[in-house]
């Protein structure tokens, strides 16, 4: 299983460098429109890198509107996010794996927004490999999850441990597919 992941990420990787990280303005959009996102929620987002669709745009939509935010600090290999409050124009620190976190207090999200490289139809999610999110999701399982990605990172199916909890939903510059 771990090779085949493996082989998946780094195709999903590939394809991913060629999408247009503006798409998260229609990803925005979508998710504004279909009130997936309760008024009184803790979101947890996460800064977009490496050709990640760009979330900013719904974040900062997000705190127009009041809603209470938060970015994640990634601890050491083997422990979960840990979030952190933001609004725009928070003081980031440098994080590990070239991440930047809020220098702010510690807050619980009760919906997040999750980075990854490919999702099914069943909505499982295949992550960079690290683990990070499947310990965070397992800490935080009344959490609504909801994966942000380009439409082309959905794939047929993708291989599941017993670790791995699936999304609520997807959105996507083309709409949210919920499971």
């Amino acid at each position: 299983m771990g090779a085949r992941k493996a082989a998946l990420r780094a195709e999903l990787l590939g394809l991913r460098a060629a999408q247009d990280p503006a798409l998260g303005a229609a990803l925005c959009a979508h998710v504004l429109a279909s009130g997936i996102i309760p008024p009184d929620a803790v979101v947890g987002g996460f800064m977009p890198m490496r050709g990640e669709i760009d979330i900013l745009p719904l974040l900062h939509a997000l705190a127009a509107r009041g809603q209470a935010l938060a970015l994640p600090e990634t601890l050491p290999l083997g422990q979960p996010l840990v979030f952190r409050a933001w609004i725009p124009g928070t003081k980031m620190l440098p994080g590990r794996f070239r991440t930047t976190y809020p220098d702010a207090v510690e807050i619980v999200p009760d919906f997040l927004l999750i980075p990854l490289l490919g999702f099914d139809a069943r909505g499982h999610r295949l992550g960079y490999g690290g683990g990070y999110y499947d310990r965070t999701l397992a800490a935080l399982p009344g959490a609504f999850r909801l994966g942000c990605a380009y439409a082309m990172q959905e794939v047929a199916t993708l291989p599941v441990e017993a670790t791995d909890l699936p999304l609520h939903a997807v959105a996507t510059e083309t709409g949210i597919k919920k499971f």
